[in-house]
């Protein structure tokens, strides 16, 4: 580049020494190639280096944006897993307390069963054990008022009297 440089000012020295009407076009033709030249030697590498960092920048930046957009793909299938796997254990869940309470049920009917049928057999002998109490209590009074009488002798028709009017 230093060369090219040193031979366009060597000419443009020859050309501003020619004399001449032509020249004018020739001379600002060659001050404009120096004027491109040396803004090119000199805006070259920091134009380059701005478009290739600006480039790089962006791409970084796209790929940042892609590996969140991946992260975030990931956590929606992730998210969408764990959701199904929680409908699974619901229903697992549901279904064992459906077991469950049943099961319950079941053993709560048969206790129940089980106590009427203990309740019944304690109404039976307490039962049975008032309709033994009266008899005797009844045999007691029929007794006691066979005595009252004083009357040595038991005949049928007596007793079917008093028991006539004890069960009256």
């Amino acid at each position: 580049m230093g060369k090219i440089l040193a031979v366009l000012l060597a000419l443009s020295t020859l050309v501003f020494a020619a004399d001449g009407s032509h020249t004018d076009i020739v001379q600002r033709t060659v001050n404009f190639v120096l004027f491109a030249g040396i803004l090119w030697y000199l805006l070259a590498k920091p134009t380059k280096n701005f478009f290739a960092n600006r480039s790089a920048g962006i791409a970084n930046e796209l790929k940042s944006v892609q590996n969140k957009l991946n992260e975030s793909v990931q956590k929606k299938k992730d998210a969408l897993a764990k959701i199904s796997e929680a409908e699974k254990l619901a229903v697992e869940i549901l279904e064992g307390a459906k077991k469950e309470s049943k099961i319950l049920n079941d053993s709560i009917l048969e206790q129940c069963e089980n106590d009427l049928e203990n309740l019944e057999k304690a109404h039976e002998s307490k039962l049975e054990l008032a309709e033994r109490r009266m008899v005797a209590s009844v045999v007691e009074e029929v007794l006691q008022e066979v005595v009252k009488e004083g009357t040595n002798e038991l005949s049928k028709d007596t007793m079917v009297n008093v028991i006539l009017k004890k069960v009256a």
